[in-house]
C-alpha cells in the first residue's frame, strides 16, 4: 500500500489562515457576556504580552505553546477561556532604533508587532484576535493616564527628588542596565549621579499587605521568596547617635541593636546631606564623591560578602575618612566616621552604625581600613572567634558579650533589653522597617505614555482634565538631537494652558512614564479592550479576576509582578476593582538555551523558530518544546530531537491514513472481517486506549505535557503493534475508535496534523471543538495484568496476576519466574505492586 507521507506544508498554513479569518478562537467581549457572568466553566488565562523588538524567538515560542496546550485543553473539557493578545510597546529599544538608525518608533514597533503577529498565526496558537491591544495605541495609553490621574488623587502618586544617572552628551537620564562600566552605553560619556525632581507611586503604602498577599495565590516559592526579600520586612531600632562636636542627631535603622557595643566606626553615604554640609570645600571628599557618583548603585553594592566569580576576591570598598566623629549611644564611646559607596542614600536613612565582627561587609571595610573589630556574640556552636584574625564574620545565634549589663544574654533578648533602655532614654524606639521604596515612574525619554499634568506657576501640579485624554505623543519628534525630545518639541510643552485658572504660561510635563506601568493594568483593559467610557468594566472585573494562570518569565519575578499587584490593590481601594490580586496561578517556563548556554547572535548559537516549523512543521516545533521537559524545566535544543519528535507525528499520520484507505477499500465503513471481530485482538486495542486517555488526561490536568506526549506515544505503539501482528480488519473498528481518541488527545499540542486528520475521517466540525475524550471505566479494570520482572535492572521475564496482588505473592510469583536468573543471593527486592519486580543478586 503506497502511503501519503505526512507534509505539514501541504495543509498547515492554509488552516492557520482559516482559523484566523474566521475567528474560531473569539469569545464574546467579556464586558457584553451577560449569559455566563458568574458561571462557574469560565476561565481566564494570560502570558506575559511580548515586547515587539523583531520576530519571535524560541523563549516566546516555549511560552506560547505551554499557553496553548492550556487553552485548547480547556476548552475541550468545557471552560470559556479568555485568551487575549497583546504587545507591551512602549520602551527604550523603540526609541534606540530612532537615535541608531533614523527609524520612526512608532513605525519600527507596529513592523515588528505584525511580523510577530504573522508568526504567532502561523504557529497555530489560539487567541482572540478580536481581543487584542498596543500599549503604545493612544486609545491604549489614554486609559493609563486615567490610572495616573485617579492615583495622583488619591495622593499615591507624587513628586520629589531623586539621584538619577545622568548622561551629559546625550542629556537625558539613564535606567542602571544601560551605565556600562560607569560609561553612557550608546555615548560612552562618564555618568553623573544628579539630583533630579521625578514622579514616584506610593507603593510603599501597601507593603504590608503585599507581603501577606503572598501566602493567599499559588506562585512559585521562588518567585514569592524574591517579592518578600524584595519588600524586606524587618524589626529592629532606630538609634539616635550624635556628631562628637557638636551633638547634631544622626538616626540609624538597624535590625540588630544587641551588637550596638560592638560598633567601632560610622559610615554615610558619600551623598549624606550632613557629609556635604561638613566636607563643603575639601578636594579629596569633592573627587570622592564626583568619582562614587559615576557609578550605578549595582555597581556600589556588588560584592558584599560575596566572592566575585572571576577574580575570587572580594572588590575592595571604596571610602574616606571624614573630618569628624559620631557618639555611640549606649556606651558614650567615640566612633572615627567615614563616607563609603558600599552605604546607599536612598536605603534607610543614608547612616549605618558598622559592626565588623558580625558583618560581613563592616568586617571587609575594617581590615582594609585598619579599624578595630570587637566581638559582642559569642557563637552557640561553641567555636571562638578571634577579633585580630577573624575573616568571617559571624552574624549567627549566640550569647552576648563585652555589652556590658547585657553580657549572658542570649541575642534575641539582649535585642528586646537594649531597644526598650534606649526608648526609656529618649535615644531610640522599636520599628518596622521595609527595604521596598516608592516606586520611580518617571522617565526622560519620548517613546511612552505622556505624564498628564500640568505645570502651573501660580496653581502647581494640575491634572490634565479626563475629558482631555489622552495627552498624545506627537508624530514629529526628533530624535537626532541630544536630549528629549518631547522637552524639545516646538510645541508639546508650551502649547497648552493651566486647566484650573488659564495661565498661559503653563507647560507640560515632559517626562514618560515608566513601561512597567503600562504592563501593571493590561489584564483589566482586556475586558473591554475598545472602550471609550471606561478602563474596563467593574462587573466583568469582579467575575474574570484574579485571571487564573499567568504564564511567563521568571525574570519577571519581582518589579512586573509587585507593580501589578500594587495596582490592584490600589484600585481596590479606590473602589475600582473587588479583587485582591492579579494572579490567582503563576507558571515560570524555562528557558531555551543552547549548549548550557543562553541563546544570543553573538555566541552564534541562535535558533530562529521559522527555521524549526519551516523544515519539520509548526506541530514537529509545539511537540518538541512540550516533550522536551516539564514547563518549569530549562530545555537545551542541543539536547532536543525535532527530527525524532517529527517522526512520531509521521507514525500517527501513517496509521490515520492506512486506516482510513483500508476502510475505503472495504466500501467506506469500519467494517470487521466476515469472519467476525476478533474480540481478543480488539479488546487489546480498547483497553490500551482507555489506558492512555485515562493517563495522559489526569498528566495534561496536571500540566504535565512531557508525560503526556509519553502516553499517546505508548498508544501509537501498541496501534503498530496489533495491525503488524495480524489481519488489520478483525480489529479495524478498534483502531478507527483509538485513532479518534488519540487525535482528540493530541489536538491541545498539535493542533493541525489533528485537524486536518479529523476532517478526513469524515468526522463533523473542528476536532478543537470536540469534548476532551473519557476512559471507559469498564475497560481500566482487567481479571489478569502482566507485571515485568527485573534481575538487577535487566527485564528477565513477565508474571500474569490478578490487579492488586499483594507484595509477598508477587515477590513469590516473580522468584519462580526468573529462577534460572537467579545464580547468588538476593540482597534486596524492589516490588512495586501491579507495575514492577526488581531483584537485585550478588553474584
Amino acid at each position: 500500500m503506497q502511503t501519503e507521507r505526512y507534509d505539514p506544508s501541504s495543509f498547515e498554513e492554509r488552516l492557520a489562515q482559516r482559523w484566523e479569518a474566521e475567528r474560531t478562537s473569539s469569545l464574546t467581549p467579556p464586558a457584553a457576556d451577560t449569559e455566563h457572568q458568574g458561571a462557574l466553566d469560565t476561565f481566564y488565562a494570560l502570558t506575559m504580552f511580548p515586547y515587539p523588538s523583531g520576530d519571535l524567538h524560541m523563549g516566546h515560542a516555549e511560552i506560547f505553546t505551554i499557553h496553548d496546550a492550556l487553552v485548547r485543553h480547556l476548552r475541550m473539557t468545557g471552560h470559556r477561556v479568555l485568551n487575549p493578545m497583546g504587545w507591551d510597546a512602549f520602551g527604550l529599544p523603540a526609541e534606540n532604533a530612532a537615535r541608531q538608525r533614523g527609524a520612526d518608533p512608532k513605525a519600527w514597533t507596529y513592523a515588528n508587532i505584525e511580523e510577530q503577529r504573522r508568526t504567532i498565526v502561523r504557529l497555530g496558537y489560539s487567541f482572540d484576535w478580536d481581543t487584542v491591544l498596543r500599549s503604545c495605541d493612544p486609545e491604549y495609553y489614554r486609559w493609563t493616564q486615567w490610572v495616573f490621574l485617579e492615583l495622583f488623587d488619591a495622593g499615591l502618586a507624587y513628586r520629589r527628588e531623586a539621584l538619577v544617572n545622568w548622561d551629559p552628551v546625550d542629556r537625558t537620564v539613564l535606567a542602571n542596565e544601560q551605565v556600562i562600566d560607569g560609561r553612557g552605553e550608546r555615548s560612552g560619556a562618564l555618568v553623573e549621579r544628579i539630583p533630579r525632581t521625578q514622579w514616584f507611586f506610593r507603593i510603599t503604602r501597601y507593603a504590608d499587605e503585599l507581603l501577606d498577599g503572598l501566602d493567599t495565590i499559588d506562585w512559585p516559592d521562588r518567585v514569592k521568596n524574591a517579592q518578600r526579600a524584595w519588600i524586606g520586612r524587618s524589626e529592629g531600632a532606630e538609634v539616635t547617635f550624635t556628631t562628637a562636636d557638636d551633638g547634631t542627631e544622626v538616626l540609624v535603622y538597624t535590625t540588630r541593636p544587641d551588637t550596638l557595643y560592638g560598633a567601632t566606626y560610622f559610615v554615610f553615604a558619600p551623598e549624606h546631606p550632613l557629609v556635604v554640609a561638613r566636607m563643603a570645600g575639601d578636594a579629596d571628599y569633592d573627587a570622592f564623591r564626583e568619582e562614587v557618583s559615576r557609578r550605578s548603585d549595582v555597581e556600589r553594592l556588588s560584592g558584599f560578602g560575596d566572592e566575585e566569580e572571576a577574580a575570587g576576591a572580594r572588590r575592595a570598598k571604596r571610602g574616606m575618612r571624614l573630618s569628624f566623629d559620631v557618639v555611640n549611644p549606649v556606651d558614650g564611646s567615640v566612633l572615627p566616621a567615614y563616607a563609603a559607596d558600599y552605604v546607599l542614600m536612598d536605603y534607610g536613612t543614608g547612616a549605618i552604625m558598622a559592626v565588623p565582627a558580625h558583618d560581613q561587609r563592616d568586617l571587609d571595610f575594617a581590615r582594609q581600613e585598619g579599624i578595630e573589630v570587637r566581638v559582642v556574640i559569642a557563637p552557640d556552636d561553641g567555636s571562638t572567634l578571634d577579633a585580630a584574625t577573624m575573616t568571617q564574620a559571624w552574624s549567627g545565634d549566640g550569647t552576648t558579650v563585652n555589652s556590658g549589663p547585657y553580657d549572658g544574654l542570649a541575642w534575641p533578648e539582649t535585642k528586646r533589653r537594649i531597644t526598650a533602655d534606649l526608648e526609656a532614654q529618649g535615644k531610640g524606639r522599636a520599628t518596622v522597617n521595609f527595604r521596598l521604596r516608592d516606586w520611580l515612574i518617571s522617565r526622560q525619554r519620548s517613546w511612552g505614555a505622556p505624564i498628564p499634568i500640568v505645570h502651573c506657576p501660580d496653581c502647581g501640579q494640575v491634572a490634565v482634565p479626563r475629558e482631555q485624554l489622552p495627552v498624545r505623543l506627537p508624530d514629529d519628534l526628533d530624535f537626532t538631537v541630544p536630549g528629549s525630545p518631547l522637552d524639545l518639541h516646538p510645541t508639546f510643552k508650551h502649547d497648552v494652558v493651566c486647566p484650573a485658572c488659564g495661565n498661559e504660561d503653563a507647560v507640560r510635563d515632559v517626562d514618560t512614564m515608566d513601561t512597567f506601568v503600562d504592563s501593571s493594568w493590561y489584564f483589566l483593559r482586556f475586558l473591554d479592550p475598545t472602550s471609550e467610557v471606561h478602563a474596563w468594566p467593574r462587573d466583568a472585573a469582579t467575575h474574570w479576576l484574579p485571571v487564573d494562570q499567568y504564564t511567563g518569565g521568571v525574570e519577571h519575578a519581582i518589579l512586573h509582578l509587585l507593580y501589578s499587584r500594587f495596582f490592584v490593590k490600589a484600585l481596590r481601594d479606590l473602589g475600582h476593582l473587588a479583587a485582591d490580586e492579579p494572579f490567582a496561578r503563576l507558571l515560570n517556563q524555562g528557558q531555551v538555551i543552547m549548549g548550557g548556554k543562553a541563546m544570543s547572535k553573538s555566541l552564534g548559537n541562535l535558533v530562529a523558530p521559522k527555521a524549526v516549523y519551516e523544515e519539520y512543521g509548526a506541530d514537529t516545533l509545539r511537540a518538541t518544546m512540550l516533550f522536551a521537559s516539564a514547563p518549569e524545566d530549562d530545555i537545551d535544543w542541543a539536547d532536543v530531537s525535532p527530527t525524532g519528535m517529527h517522526k512520531w507525528l509521521s507514525r500517527v499520520w501513517r496509521l490515520s491514513v492506512e486506516h482510513l484507505a483500508r476502510v475505503a477499500e472495504s466500501g467506506g465503513a469500519e467494517r470487521v472481517a466476515s469472519g467476525g471481530e476478533d474480540a481478543e485482538r480488539a479488546l487489546d486495542v480498547r483497553r490500551a486506549s482507555a489506558v492512555a486517555v485515562e493517563a495522559a488526561g489526569r498528566e495534561y490536568a496536571a500540566r504535565k505535557y512531557n508525560t503526556a506526549i509519553a502516553r499517546m506515544m505508548e498508544l501509537t505503539n501498541t496501534l503498530n503493534d496489533v495491525l503488524r501482528t495480524g489481519e488489520a480488519a478483525p480489529v479495524e473498528r478498534a483502531v478507527g475508535e483509538s485513532l479518534r481518541a488519540l487525535l482528540l488527545l493530541l489536538a491541545p499540542i498539535a493542533p493541525f496534523l489533528t485537524e486536518e486528520l479529523w476532517g478526513r475521517m469524515g468526522e463533523a466540525g473542528s476536532v478543537h471543538d470536540q469534548a476532551f475524550p473519557v476512559a471507559d471505566p469498564a475497560l481500566l479494570v482487567r481479571d489478569e495484568i502482566e507485571v515485568p520482572v527485573q534481575v538487577n535492572g535487566k527485564l528477565r521475564g513477565r508474571v500474569v496476576v490478578a490487579p492488586g496482588t499483594d507484595r509477598d505473592a508477587l515477590e513469590a510469583a516473580a522468584r519462580i519466574e526468573v529462577a534460572a536468573h537467579l545464580t547468588g543471593e538476593v540482597i534486596k527486592v524492589v516490588v512495586v505492586p501491579d507495575r514492577m519486580v526488581n531483584l537485585v543478586v550478588r553474584g
